[in-house]
């Protein structure tokens, strides 16, 4: 049974009321959700809200769905369209940037565990930052678990389905110089900070 055949499936038996149906498709599709939200720079919070909006909007257009294979492009299309109506209302308000810092949670990880693990972090994230939007847009999606489809990547990015692969091997290579360059410029300043 192809994906497709068996997201038509799903699809049918939801709308029939099978609610394991329904935490299948959940499960199928909302990684690919908080990527294309993630992707989209949102806040963790309004992410969150992104995500289980575009549930919503499933639920209310389930009936009215009309191609149920291109599911995962349907969603994306909303998730999308979700985000970019989140951006702008949190675009007219702005919040303290210290607001909340106290309720983060503390690490039970040994310290020299995190630490390592922390800076492993910052490196790959600073490399990241340093690609173009579209590179970072294309790599957040294309690792989200489960993966994405191509057709689905498509629709959230808007590019030619053959451009994908191409694509992603430079930004991949992108990111493969500029953290080479971040390590050699640390060894130039003797492992301190330029």
């Amino acid at each position: 049974m192809t994906n497709d055949e068996d997201t038509s499936e799903l699809v049918a038996r939801v709308r029939a009321g099978d609610e394991q149906a329904w935490v299948r498709l959940t499960d199928r599709y909302s990684s690919l959700l908080w990527s294309v939200a993630r992707s989209m720079r949102l806040e963790r919070a309004d992410a969150a809200d992104v995500v289980q909006t575009t549930w919503l909007r499933l639920v209310e257009r389930l009936d009215d769905l009309r191609e149920p294979s291109r599911l995962g492009s349907w969603l994306v299309t909303t998730a999308r369209r979700e985000c970019l109506m989140t951006l702008r209302q949190t675009a007219r308000v702005r919040t303290g940037l210290m607001e909340g810092w106290e309720d983060m949670p503390a690490t039970a990880d040994p310290l020299d565990e995190a630490l390592l693990r922390g800076e492993q972090e910052v490196a790959l994230w600073k490399a990241f930052g340093q690609l173009a939007a579209r590179c970072q847009a294309l790599l957040r999606l294309l690792t989200a678990d489960p993966p994405p489809s191509y057709a689905e990547v498509s629709a959230a990015l808007g590019v030619p389905v053959g451009s994908i692969g191409p694509t992603r091997q430079r930004c991949l290579n992108n990111l493969r110089q500029v953290m080479a360059a971040d390590i050699a410029a640390l060894g130039t300043t003797g492992g301190r900070p330029a």
